[in-house]
C-alpha cells in the first residue's frame, strides 16, 4: 500500500529485487563506475572505523571486541544503501533479474566487472588517503599495529578457508539488502543493516570489496612504516601483493558470489518467482482451456 510504513512481504522484495537489478544492469557506464568508486570508499571507511574500535581492545573478551568492530563495520553498507551507491557484492542478486529475463547476461556481467573495477578503485585511493593521513601513527602506533595484524591473518588463511568465509560473508550481506528491500524509512534500513553486518565481522567472514582496503593498508604500512612496527609481527611476511591477490582477493570473490548470486539470489527466485510465473502460465493456459471447451462442445452438437 503506498504511503503504508508495513514493511514488505517476501514475495514483494522478490519482485522488487528484480526490478533494482534490471535497471543497474541498463545504468550506463559513466554512472555506474562512479557510483562503485563510491562504494569501494564507503566501506573504507567502514573498514578504517572498524580498525580504530579495534585498536586496543585486547583488555575486551574476544567476542566482545568482534561484535564492536562489526557494529562499525556496518558504517559502510549504510552508507551504501541510504546515501546510494553501487557495490559489487549487493550486485550479486542481479542474477534474479536475469533469471527474470529484465537483464541479459552480458548486461549483468558488465555490471559486475565495472562495479568491481570501481570499488577496486574507491578502496585503494582510501587506504592511500588514510596513510598519508597518517593514521597508522594513531594512538601510539596501535591503529597501524591493528591494521598489519588484519591483513596477516587475511593473507594467512588457506584457497578453501577464504573461499568459504566469502561464501558465508556475502550470502549475510545480501541478506542485509534484502532485508533492507522491505524497509520504509532509513531507521529501519539501518538496523537492517547491522546485526547481519556485525555477524559476518564477528565471525571473520571475509568481504572482497572490504579486503580492497584493509590488504592495501597493511600492505603501505608494512613498505613505507617504521622497520620496528613490523618486528613484533615476525615482519608480516604473508602480507605481499601475490598473497593479496591470488591467496585472498580471488577465492574470497569467487566465494561471494557462490552466497550472493547462488545462496540468496537464485534461491529466493526459485522460491518467489519462478512459481508466481508458473502459475501466471498455469492460469493463461486454464483460462484458454476454459475458453475453448464450449466451442468444442458447440461442435461436437452440431455434428450430432
Amino acid at each position: 500500500m503506498e504511503g503504508s510504513l508495513d514493511a514488505l512481504l517476501p514475495k514483494q522484495i522478490a519482485e522488487r529485487a528484480e526490478d533494482i537489478g534490471a535497471s543497474k544492469a541498463r545504468m550506463d557506464t559513466p554512472t555506474t563506475l562512479l557510483l562503485a568508486i563510491l562504494a569501494g570508499a564507503f566501506i573504507a571507511m567502514g573498514a578504517v572505523f572498524s580498525t580504530v574500535v579495534s585498536a586496543g581492545s585486547a583488555a575486551l573478551p574476544f567476542g566482545v571486541a568482534r561484535v564492536l568492530a562489526g557494529a562499525a563495520f556496518s558504517l559502510g553498507l549504510v552508507l551504501v544503501v541510504v546515501a546510494g551507491a553501487e557495490l559489487f557484492t549487493g550486485n550479486n542478486l542481479l542474477v534474479m533479474a536475469y533469471a527474470s529475463r529484465k537483464a541479459s547476461a552480458a548486461q549483468v556481467l558488465r555490471n559486475w566487472s565495472l562495479v568491481y573495477i570501481g570499488n577496486f578503485i574507491g578502496g585503494a585511493a582510501t587506504a592511500a588517503g588514510m596513510y598519508a593521513a597518517g593514521l597508522h601513527q594513531w594512538g601510539n602506533g596501535q591503529v597501524g599495529a591493528t591494521a598489519l595484524a588484519i591483513a596477516q591473518a587475511k593473507c594467512s588463511l588457506t584457497w578453501s578457508e577464504a573461499l568459504m568465509r566469502g561464501v558465508f560473508c556475502n550470502a549475510l550481506v545480501c541478506m542485509a539488502l534484502w532485508l533492507c528491500m522491505s524497509c520504509r524509512s532509513t531507521g529501519d534500513k539501518i538496523l537492517a543493516i547491522m546485526l547481519p553486518v556485525s555477524a559476518f565481522v564477528a565471525a571473520g567472514f571475509e568481504h572482497s570489496i572490504a579486503n580492497m582496503y584493509f590488504i592495501p593498508s597493511g600492505l603501505l604500512i608494512k613498505t613505507f612504516g617504521p622497520a620496528q612496527d613490523l618486528a613484533p609481527m615476525g615482519g608480516c611476511p604473508e602480507v605481499t601483493w601475490g598473497n593479496f591477490f591470488l591467496a585472498n582477493l580471488l577465492p574470497v570473490t569467487i566465494g561471494n558470489i557462490i552466497g550472493g548470486a547462488l545462496m540468496v539470489g537464485t534461491v529466493y527466485w526459485v522460491v518467489y518467482c519462478r512459481r508466481s510465473r508458473s502459475g501466471d502460465a498455469a492460469l493463461h493456459i486454464t483460462g484458454r482451456a476454459e475458453h475453448e471447451v464450449p466451442t468444442l462442445q458447440q461442435r461436437d452438437g452440431t455434428r450430432g
